[in-house]
């Protein structure tokens, strides 16, 4: 990923990120060409060195059954959305100003590891769903369903884990536009509905962001 200075995502930027990832795109080479699957995933930091991401598939797709060639990499997405010339204050100043796109992402490699073993699937379904239950009003829970149900559910799908090599990961938040271009984003994302994207913006251009 090209990562230019000012864009670089900080050691707790990243943290947060994989803490808060709900769902990733597992990208893997194979002699097949490549294989991609957009797939709920747990970020596992006590596995191995680096931590390692958690999934599983369906039995019937073939990433899992296909060796995959060198690393792989799950691809994780943070926030993003649209950056229009009209919040720019410069646009005013003198017109000299494009559209962008904002956003935070990670590019997660590393080591796959299938797990096609039932034990293995139901303690990563209990802590996938621990972890998206958790604050309802009336969360769901495994032990909610009958077991031979679950155990039929549990056949259907193999375990995948990313044991994590490398992180490259990039936030580009307009760190490079003038400081009243920054004030002028972060009002236009608040406007339209969007306190992440704004907060974000704001967190960036403080002077302990990384890159700054």
């Amino acid at each position: 990923m090209y990562i230019p200075a000012h864009f670089s995502a900080g050691d707790a930027e990243v943290r947060a990120l994989l803490d808060g990832c709900g769902a990733a795109d597992l990208v893997t080479s194979t002699p097949r060409g490549l294989l991609a699957t957009f797939l709920p995933v747990l970020y596992d930091p006590d596995a191995g060195e680096h931590g390692a991401l958690l999934a599983h598939v369906a039995r019937n797709n073939d990433q899992w059954n296909v060796p995959a060639q060198g690393e792989s990499l799950f691809i994780v997405h943070g926030p993003g959305a649209y950056v229009t010339p009209s919040w720019y204050a410069s646009k005013a100043e003198h017109g000299r100003v494009v559209p962008t796109w904002n956003y935070l992402t990670a590019h997660v490699y590393g080591r796959l590891v299938v797990h096609d073993d039932p034990a293995w699937l139901e303690s990563l379904v209990r802590r996938l769903t621990g972890k998206h239950e958790a604050g309802r009003p009336e969360p769901w829970s495994v032990d909610d369903a009958p077991p031979a149900f679950i155990a039929g559910q549990l056949r259907a799908i193999v375990g995948l884990e990313l044991v994590i090599t490398r992180i490259e990961a990039k936030a580009k938040l307009s760190q490079n536009r003038p400081a009243a271009d920054r004030d002028g984003v972060a009002a236009g994302y608040l406007a339209e509905g969007d306190p992440v994207m704004a907060e974000a913006v704001r967190a960036a251009a403080r002077p302990d962001a990384p890159g700054r």
